[in-house]
C-alpha cells in the first residue's frame, strides 16, 4: 500500500504548487467573467482537488461562454 510517507518531497510540493496554481488561475478567471459569489466557490474547489473542478469550469463557465459568441 503506498503510505503518504513513502512520497517523495519533491513530488508533494509539486502537486502542491500545481493545485494551488489552478485554483488561483480559477479563481481570477471567474473574477474576470464576473461571477460574484461563485468566483470563491471554483477558486476554493479548484485549491482543493485536481484536476475536476478545472475540467467543469471549462464545460460550464468556459464553454458556455464560447456558445454565446
Amino acid at each position: 500500500m503506498n503510505d503518504l510517507s513513502t512520497v517523495p518531497l519533491w513530488q508533494m510540493i509539486i502537486v502542491f504548487v500545481l493545485v494551488l496554481t489552478q485554483g488561483a488561475w480559477i479563481f481570477w478567471n471567474a473574477r474576470s467573467r464576473d461571477l460574484g459569489k461563485a468566483a470563491w466557490f471554483w477558486g476554493i474547489w479548484g485549491s482543493i482537488s485536481m484536476p475536476v473542478p478545472l475540467l467543469l469550469y471549462w464545460l460550464f463557465v468556459i464553454r458556455r461562454d464560447y456558445r454565446r459568441n
